[in-house]
């Protein structure tokens, strides 16, 4: 063993390398779990104890002279590498370029459009109080929005939810300002629903306020038409219908068509080819005194739309669900979006 150690110590000092792969190679064959190393240490544990004061410091003087031999050949490496001015740290090959998310495409489109109508961008807590969500907004008590099966409670508190809607920053705007005021309040939301094709138990809104003197119906439907032209295009049509909310009245849904030229048409407007957008209305006079401001001087209205159901007319997209699963088949469609 005495010989086999010697032999060895000779082959490490006269090693040469022409690269860091023999480098690697070397350090492996003498101290990987099947290198030389390993089964010197194998054969130690057989040696008579006698023996094994002499070749104990032998052993550890071959296994310093391989990691010093290691050590300055991957010094000089390096050093030849810096010197070429290459980065070795960097990937091989062409770094492939990221996407833009297209909720977050049709959210700065959207965004702008209204800016350009003069609406300030507001944002508020995804965690939220009762007030804020419900009771600011003239929701009553016995409201099913309230129930459990709606909403996300934080810890069984019935006074910390997730809210269900950016309409609790019109709340919390309502309260700091005073009119006249134009906002717009994109945020994600959350709801407990089932997931399935048309339904998520997280999405995402762009809710709109506007409070000044004299604000009518009519400013609320001029205002929306021009965002649909100006989002889907010069012709667009829409449509109003009377709903209910319990912070407008009058209340109503906007539609847009699409028509019927595709299967995927067919399937999210259900064979009518008009497609619900969002939600719209005048502001109840409750909700405006709940918040300070005087119903008798100020009017207002208020929309709200998600931003998934928009990207899906956008992009004919028929299944929400690709949206939050980050699969980069889907993702990569849309590479070229800003």
């Amino acid at each position: 063993m005495k010989a086999r150690i010697g032999q060895l110590m000779a082959e490490v000092a006269a090693a040469e390398f022409s690269g860091a792969d023999e480098v690697e190679e070397f350090r492996v064959a003498y101290l990987g779990r099947k290198g030389k190393m390993k089964d010197l240490m194998a054969a130690f544990k057989e040696v008579p104890g006698d023996q094994k004061r002499e070749l104990g410091p032998m052993l550890n003087a071959l296994k310093q002279a391989v990691e010093d031999k290691v050590k300055a050949a991957s010094g000089e490496t390096s050093s030849s590498v810096k010197a070429s001015g290459l980065d070795a740290t960097r990937p091989s090959g062409g770094v492939p370029l990221g996407t833009h998310h297209p909720l977050q495409v049709v959210r700065r489109e959207i965004v702008d459009i209204f800016q350009n109508m003069g609406f300030a961008v507001a944002e508020g807590p995804e965690i939220e109080d009762d007030w804020h969500v419900f009771s600011g907004l003239n929701f009553p008590p016995e409201h099913p929005a309230r129930d459990m099966q709606d909403t996300f409670f934080v810890e069984r508190n019935p006074d910390v939810l997730l809210r269900t809607h950016t309409s609790s920053v019109q709340v919390r705007e309502m309260e700091k300002r005073k009119p006249p005021m134009r906002l717009i309040m994109p945020g994600r939301v959350f709801r407990n629903e089932a997931i399935s094709a048309r339904a998520h138990c997280m999405f995402h809104q762009i809710e709109g306020l506007y409070i000044d003197k004299d604000v009518s119906f009519a400013d609320l439907k001029q205002t929306l038409l021009h965002f649909a032209r100006c989002f889907f295009g010069p012709d667009t049509k829409i449509r109003l219908r009377p709903s209910y909310f319990p912070f407008t009245e009058p209340s109503a849904e906007v539609d847009v068509y699409w028509g019927l030229k595709t299967e995927v048409d067919k399937r999210i407007t259900k064979g009518t080819g008009w497609l619900e957008i969002l939600g719209c209305g005048m502001v109840d006079p409750n909700v405006l005194e709940a918040n300070g401001i005087d119903p008798n001087v100020y009017s207002g209205f208020a929309f709200g739309m998600g931003i998934e159901r928009i990207s899906m007319l956008r992009y004919q997209i028929g299944d929400l669900r690709h949206f939050f699963e980050n699969d980069r088949r889907f993702l990569d469609q849309f590479a070229g979006e800003r």
